[in-house]
């Protein structure tokens, strides 16, 4: 199973323009934290830019939050990256013949449902500011 990383890593990015915002913002540098390469950088940007979580400006590296970061929820974040927007998936393929292939779908989808609102409500409650607090918290215990 192959697991998605573009949520945290833009809650990363997020966070990162935050609390570096006075030093290097470049997509290299970026990356650099995040272990990846400047391209998923730029990806994710481009999705934070198009919902209005940052703003960027072509030919200078200052990306910077177009709100304060406890404006900025995770949902907020969840809903800006391009991704399959279901946190949990039903296997389309099961036996209609079966008593629980014909109907495990259905219950799934419906749990599953309920359960997504209730992350989403989560998230709805949970800033970047909450996640920078944390980090730098974490940071000083080192």
């Amino acid at each position: 199973m192959k697991y998605s990383y573009k949520l945290s890593d833009a809650i990363h990015i997020l966070a990162f323009l935050d609390i570096y915002k006075n030093g290097d913002l470049s997509s290299k540098m970026i990356a650099s934290s995040i272990e990846t390469n400047a391209s998923t950088v730029r990806s994710l940007m481009s999705d934070l830019k198009k919902a209005g979580l940052i703003s960027t400006r072509q030919g200078s590296v200052n990306p910077a939050l177009t709100r304060s970061a406890d404006q900025i929820t995770l949902l907020d974040v969840y809903q800006a990256i391009n991704m399959d927007h279901n946190l949990l998936h039903v296997d389309p393929k099961t036996n209609p013949q079966c008593v629980v292939g014909g109907n495990i779908q259905e219950t799934l989808n419906a749990v599953y449902a309920d359960i997504q609102e209730s992350a989403f409500q989560k998230m709805a409650l949970t800033s970047i500011q909450d996640i920078i607090d944390d980090v730098l918290e974490r940071n000083q215990v080192r």
